[in-house]
C-alpha cells in the first residue's frame, strides 16, 4: 500500500460489507454479533445484522467477505514512534504499514522517545510533541491512524506548559519515568495538571528499559495515579508478582499488558484481573519499535497467546485489543457502533491450521490469516503478507 497522506473522498461514500461469517463486535459485554452484513457511511458505521433487514442499495463499496471473520481494526495502545514509516531506533522503513498488514488500524504513542538528540529542556519538548502530533495528523503511512506528540515530562515543567500543550492539541502524555521526573510526588502533580486539561497519562513500570530510564515501582505507579499503567508486565523487566497483584488490586487504571514485556507476568495480569472482575481494563500494545524490534502481528500475537495460555475466549480476547482500548482511551473507533469509524479487519482461520474456526484455532494459540484492513471506510490492505495464509480472502465486488 502506498504512503498516503489522510484519505479524501469526492462527495458521500457508501461501504457494504457483505457475506460476512461472524462479526466481533469488540464489546467485552456482547462479544459476537449476529448478522452477515455491515453498511457505513462517510467513514462512520450506520447499521449492521442480516444483509435482508439492511439498505444496501447505493453503495460505492462493496466488499463480499466470502464467509470471513469481520472485527473492529485492532489498537495498539503502546508504540513509540519517530517520524512517518520511519523509526531511527532499528533503522526500519515502513513499519506502519507492516503493523497494518497485521490487522491493526490505530496506534497510539507512549512518547516519541527515539527521535535522535530528543530534546529535554521545556521549550524544544513541547515544540517536539506539537510537531509529532501534527505530522501525524497531516501525514497516515497507509492509511493508519497515528495517535502521537506525547511529550516526556521534566523537571521544570509548570502548569501552563500543559495547558500550552494540550491548546495545540496534544492529547497523550509520554512514559512517565522516561524523563527526569522519577519521584512520585513530582509525577502526581505533573500528570494532575494533564487531567487538568484533558491529556492522558501512561507511566512505565517496572525495571529500566534503555539507559536514562529507571525502575518505577509499584509505589511509584499508585502515587503518581496515571490513567494507564504501561506495559505492567515490564518493558522489559517486570515487577515482583506482588507488585503486580497489588497494582491490580489497589487502583482503577488501564491495565496494559504489552508484546515485548515478560509472557508470565502478562498470564498473572490477566489471572488477577480475571479474579478482580475487572477484565475492562486489560488493553495490549506492543511497545515497539524498541530493543526488541518492530513487531507487525505482535497485538494479534497477544489476542493468542493470552486465549490459548490465559484461557480466554477468543472473541473476548479481541476485545482486549479493540473496545477495551476504544473504552479507556476514548477513542472513536473500536468497536462495532453506531457513529463510531468504520475501521475494520476481515479474517480468517489460516490455511490448515487446527481447530474448526477461526476462534477455536486463535484459543489454540494460532495466528488468523488477515485477508484486508478498511480504515473510515475505504479499504487499505489486501492479503496480508504478513499472517499466515487465510482459507478465504475478502474481494471488493
Amino acid at each position: 500500500m502506498p504512503h498516503d497522506d489522510a484519505p479524501s473522498e469526492e462527495g458521500p461514500t457508501k461501504l457494504v460489507i457483505r457475506n460476512i461469517g461472524l462479526i466481533l463486535s469488540g464489546k467485552l459485554e456482547e462479544p459476537i454479533y449476529d448478522g452477515d452484513c455491515i453498511i457505513a457511511e462517510n467513514g462512520k458505521i450506520v447499521a449492521w445484522g442480516a444483509e435482508a433487514d439492511l439498505d444496501t442499495e447505493g453503495a460505492t463499496t462493496t466488499v463480499d467477505a466470502m464467509g470471513c471473520t469481520v472485527a473492529p481494526g485492532l489498537i495498539d495502545s503502546h508504540i513509540h514512534p519517530v517520524v512517518g514509516d520511519y523509526t531511527p531506533r532499528q533503522q526500519q522503513l515502513h513499519w506502519i504499514d507492516s503493523t497494518l498488514h497485521g490487522g491493526v488500524t490505530t496506534l497510539i504513542s507512549a512518547g516519541e522517545v527515539h527521535m535522535p538528540g530528543r530534546p529535554k529542556d521545556i521549550v524544544g519538548l513541547k515544540a517536539m510533541a506539537i510537531a509529532a502530533q501534527r505530522w501525524y495528523d497531516n501525514f497516515r503511512p497507509s492509511g493508519m491512524k497515528v495517535h502521537a506528540g506525547a511529550p516526556v515530562i521534566e523537571h521544570g515543567m509548570v502548569e501552563e506548559d500543559f495547558k500550552d500543550l494540550a491548546e495545540a492539541g496534544v492529547k497523550l502524555l509520554g512514559e512517565v519515568g522516561l524523563g527526569t521526573v522519577k519521584d512520585g510526588k513530582t509525577a502526581k502533580e505533573m500528570v494532575g495538571w494533564a487531567r487538568k486539561y484533558g491529556i492522558q497519562s501512561t507511566i512505565h513500570t517496572g525495571g529500566p528499559s534503555i539507559p536514562g530510564s529507571g525502575l518505577i515501582d509499584a509505589d511509584m505507579v499508585l502515587e503518581t495515579g496515571t490513567d494507564v499503567i504501561g506495559h505492567i508486565n515490564g518493558g522489559h523487566t517486570a515487577l515482583p508478582d506482588d507488585q503486580i497483584t497489588c497494582l491490580c488490586e489497589s487502583c482503577t487504571a488501564g491495565l496494559e499488558i504489552v508484546h515485548n514485556g515478560n509472557e508470565r507476568a502478562a498470564l498473572l495480569t490477566l489471572n488477577t484481573a480475571r479474579e478482580l472482575g475487572c477484565l475492562d481494563r486489560v488493553i495490549l500494545g506492543t511497545d515497539g519499535p524498541a530493543g526488541s524490534g518492530v513487531q507487525p502481528l505482535g497485538i494479534m500475537r497477544m489476542v493468542a497467546m493470552l486465549s490459548s495460555l490465559g484461557n480466554i475466549a477468543a472473541e473476548q480476547a479481541f476485545c482486549f485489543a479493540t473496545g477495551n482500548t476504544t473504552r479507556q482511551r476514548e477513542l472513536d473507533t473500536g468497536m462495532i457502533e453506531e457513529g463510531l469509524c468504520a475501521d475494520f479487519v476481515l479474517m480468517d482461520q489460516a490455511q490448515h491450521a487446527p481447530g474448526k474456526t477461526l476462534l477455536e484455532s486463535v484459543q489454540l494459540g494460532n495466528l488468523p490469516g488477515v485477508g484486508m484492513t478498511i480504515i473510515d471506510g475505504k479499504v487499505t490492505s489486501g492479503r496480508s503478507r504478513n499472517t499466515p495464509p487465510a482459507g478465504r480472502i475478502p474481494k471488493v465486488v
